[in-house]
């Protein structure tokens, strides 16, 4: 947040590091996770402008991380899946925001073929956001 809108300079290298936190689980209190949701979305609100064009990788990420959460079996305790999940969700209404809507055009289809309660929820949850 320090750096505000001259974050922009540095988004490549963000988006890099940003992505390979989200992909690899780091225990059972995700701290890394945690904090790289937390950048990202700090990210999102000082360059919004510049999202767009990254939103079809981030918004992958995004679903993956989901996804990832909701059918881990693993050591997790509840309310850091919570945390996980809601920070996920911050992040693709803001993209949503900054995108003019786009977001919410493209899961559509994720909505309708998803059966998993709470994906189907932080799905819902970034389509009834205004």
């Amino acid at each position: 947040s320090r750096l505000g809108i001259h974050v922009s300079r540095h988004l490549k290298r963000l988006e890099r590091v940003v992505l390979g936190y989200l992909e690899v689980c780091d225990g059972p209190q995700e701290e890394a996770r945690l904090a790289t949701l937390e950048t990202l979305r700090c990210a999102i609100e000082h360059a919004w402008p510049r999202m767009p064009c990254r939103l079809p990788v981030l918004l992958r990420a995004l679903l993956r991380l989901l996804w990832d959460v909701h059918t881990d079996q693993g050591p997790t305790p509840e309310p850091v899946r919570t945390a996980l999940l809601h920070g996920a969700t911050d992040c693709l209404v803001l993209l949503d925001r900054c995108s003019e809507g786009q977001v919410k055009v493209l899961l559509e289809g994720v909505y309708e073929s998803c059966e998993e309660g709470r994906v189907r929820d932080c799905i819902r949850r970034v389509r009834e956001d205004t």
